[in-house]
């Protein structure tokens, strides 16, 4: 089947972008199943129940988060009954909403999405993310509970999205990083057939700091005094995310390709 991630959603810029182009690229490509990053689609910080649902209606199958999961707080109210939107799976029990879930795909197939964030440099400090994915696998198996497993990965250090990709390799179809908006270049399949790349990098304008207005950064390391909030960047967005092609049979992955669409950044195609 063939699966396709995008990145953040970085405010106006980076939402319109999505929803503007998201479903001719599931026509032209065949898409079965769409993924999709909305942790800063709100002015850069959370996201609503509005947006959440535009992400959905443009094509997405689900809808993954992060640190900024409750930047917007009326998504502590609609994460219960939204069961395609994801908040991290190692928060505490008792949390709103849920972290990982199992939708079928265009094709039929079982596809668990699971959302998990990273320990390094990261707040809030969650539980311990490695033996959250354990637990996670313990209750559902590649192949007898879903047909394809994915994870979002919401981390700062690479390091540990390296290591916590290498520690459920073969267990899970693809891992993919977030958080950190700069897309990378080590995509690849680990010996065990498991998708991964450090980062995807953001759908939003890379004219910015990672996806802001350059003004209050800049500002912000000159003089160490905030001026101004930060806001999310206006210019023109960038599509940035992963392509999969993952095998029915054993529900690994066959091939993993890097997507950039729009200005600035070299622009590639998955397919």
């Amino acid at each position: 089947m063939r699966l396709l991630f995008l990145g953040d959603m970085v405010g106006r810029s980076g939402r319109e972008a999505v929803f503007k182009n998201l479903p001719s690229l599931i026509d032209r490509w065949n898409i079965e199943f769409v993924i999709v990053n909305g942790e800063n689609a709100a002015g850069g910080f959370g996201i609503t129940e509005e947006i959440f649902n535009a992400t959905l209606e443009a094509g997405a199958d689900m809808v993954t988060t992060g640190n900024h999961v409750w930047d917007q707080r009326e998504a502590l109210v609609f994460a219960d009954r939204q069961d395609r939107f994801l908040r991290p799976a190692n928060f505490p029990e008792g949390t709103p909403g849920r972290g990982a879930n199992i939708v079928e795909a265009r094709n039929g197939a079982r596809v668990m999405v699971t959302n998990i964030m990273g320990h390094i440099f990261m707040q809030p400090t969650l539980d311990d993310p490695f033996r959250c994915g354990e637990k996670l696998l313990e209750n559902v198996e590649l192949g007898r509970d879903a047909d394809v497993i994915f994870v979002d990965f919401h981390a700062e250090a690479t390091s540990e999205k390296v290591c916590f990709a290498h520690f459920i390799d073969g267990r899970v179809s693809v891992v993919v990083g977030t958080h950190t908006h700069c897309p990378t270049a080590d995509h690849q399949i680990l010996p065990g057939g498991t998708a991964y790349i450090s980062d995807v990098g953001m759908c939003g304008s890379y004219d910015s700091s990672l996806g802001m207005d350059k003004e209050e950064p800049i500002n912000r390391f000159l003089t160490k005094i905030p001026k101004n909030r930060f806001e999310a960047a206006s210019g023109e967005a960038t599509l940035c995310g992963i392509g999969v092609d993952i095998d029915e049979t054993t529900g690994l992955a066959q091939k993993i390709a890097p997507l950039r669409m729009g200005p600035i950044l070299e622009n590639v195609l998955p397919w």
